[in-house]
């Protein structure tokens, strides 16, 4: 499990009114109230047939490590945030002991997906929203947007070349997150380490030009990295730096990169001019502000291109940087003590309503072996074998009863969408969402 960046003062990672709902709540009464919090996304981005869970791994790391030390009660006290007495001496013993259930990494997530569920007293569970929503928001809108450029990628190699695009922090979740949703490489050397994430990289621009010649550059590469490394060739001219790259390296050179220009009218002369050279095994490597879009229209035009590198579309969820998940309070005990027989509580505002009770959630199959629908159910069910069931035991009384290993939700992740149906994959699926939510034993209207 990947180490999560928080220091002493961890718990400060939050927005002032959680605070202010802690205080408020010890005043009222309800701070010691059983409770049931659910995260959720009422509804997809435009365009998106599907959303990737990615951060389980951050989220169980970030409660256990949420404390108030007292050096960040002083500050809180000093800055007028909460008053010295009953807050002050809540914060001083906060360790969350309920429980946490979720979808595991790699797991699909549709409409009002229940993806992770929080249960506890009210005050516990109340303080960790901010938290949770920035890294799930952050982590599973990465996910989303590699997994749409594999779903157009035609099986080719994908880099991730984003941490010189975001935050240094967010660089090392946004590989692993990338790398569930499908991404085979990182450039981020953290990444590897945490998670072992393959890593890769060779020369940029600024290693050309600092070489007198362009020859001579790449004679510096060959002695340092060898034959198979990726050689840059478009800082001057591509042809002839595919010409040059072969002379110096020999028809084994591994790969070419091309970052600029027409790639689709370059990386076909490339491959004419790599053939013609006598090195057919090269492979050709294309970056330049990529995303799923450009990349399925790559492969439609048949492109002759093995591997695409892609940066800022990703580490920024391709137009989407938020999965715009929401963490609401769905049950709550009318007394102190009572952990059964909550009472249902949910939003009516038009168009953020939510739907009250803890959710039981699985996921049916067709007669083809294709996701049927997401069913969600406030009544216990007789579920067939057949059926996934999503939700995982994250914690349970405090304590991590799970462990959530990178490759295994990369695997979870090509294997959820190999059971969606082919218009729901591709830049521009035909149904969005893949599939419907069914709702069992709650009372609609409409649809929420």
């Amino acid at each position: 499990m990947g180490f999560v960046n928080l220091d002493g003062a961890s718990a400060l990672r939050t927005d002032h009114y959680e605070l202010t709902m802690v205080a408020s709540a010890l005043g009222s009464g309800i701070a010691d109230r059983y409770s049931v919090f659910e995260v959720f996304a009422r509804r997809l981005p435009d365009g998106r047939a599907y959303g990737v869970v990615a951060g389980m791994n951050r989220v169980i790391d970030a409660i256990e490590r949420f404390r108030f030390d007292a050096a960040t009660i002083e500050h809180l006290v000093e800055s007028d945030v909460i008053e010295r007495g009953p807050m002050t001496d809540w914060l001083a013993k906060y360790r969350f002991g309920g429980d946490v259930t979720g979808y595991a990494d790699g797991e699909l997530f549709f409409p009002y997906s229940p993806v992770l569920t929080v249960e506890g007293t009210f005050a516990e569970c109340v303080v960790l929203e901010t938290v949770l929503l920035s890294i799930l928001n952050h982590d599973c809108a990465i996910a989303g947007a590699a997994a749409r450029v594999t779903d157009a990628a035609g099986g080719r190699t994908l880099i991730d070349g984003g941490s010189r695009r975001t935050d240094p922090d967010a660089a090392v979740a946004s590989a692993r997150a990338a790398h569930i949703g499908g991404f085979d490489t990182t450039s981020n050397l953290e990444a590897g380490r945490r998670y072992g994430i393959p890593t890769g990289g060779t020369t940029a621009h600024a290693f050309i030009l600092a070489h007198a010649t362009e020859t001579d550059a790449f004679a510096a590469q060959l002695e340092a990295l060898g034959a198979s490394s990726t050689y840059l060739v478009d800082t001057f001219d591509v042809e002839q730096g595919i010409r040059n790259a072969v002379a110096v390296v020999g028809p084994g050179i591994g790969a070419v990169r091309i970052d600029s220009g027409d790639l689709l009218g370059d990386s076909r002369r490339a491959r004419a001019l790599l053939d013609g050279l006598g090195a057919p095994e090269c492979r050709i490597v294309v970056s330049s502000d990529l995303d799923e879009f450009r990349v399925a229209e790559l492969e439609a035009a048949q492109a002759p291109i093995d591997a695409y590198l892609v940066g800022t579309s990703l580490v920024t969820g391709s137009g989407h940087p938020t999965a715009s998940m929401v963490y609401k309070l769905v049950s709550i005990a009318d007394a102190d003590g009572q952990t059964s027989g909550l009472r249902a509580v949910g939003k009516l505002s038009p168009g953020k309503r939510t739907i009250g009770g803890r959710k039981e959630v699985h996921r049916t199959l067709d007669a083809d072996g294709y996701w049927d629908a997401e069913v969600l159910s406030v009544l216990p069910l007789d579920i067939v074998e057949t059926a996934l069931q999503p939700q995982q035991p994250l914690i349970r009384s405090g304590a991590v009863v799970a462990s959530l290993d990178v490759e295994h939700a990369r695997e979870r992740c090509i294997d959820r969408r190999a059971r969606l149906r082919a218009e729901a994959l591709g830049a521009h699926p035909v149904t969005t969402p893949a599939i419907p939510t069914t709702w069992i034993g709650i009372e609609l209207d409409k649809e929420p």
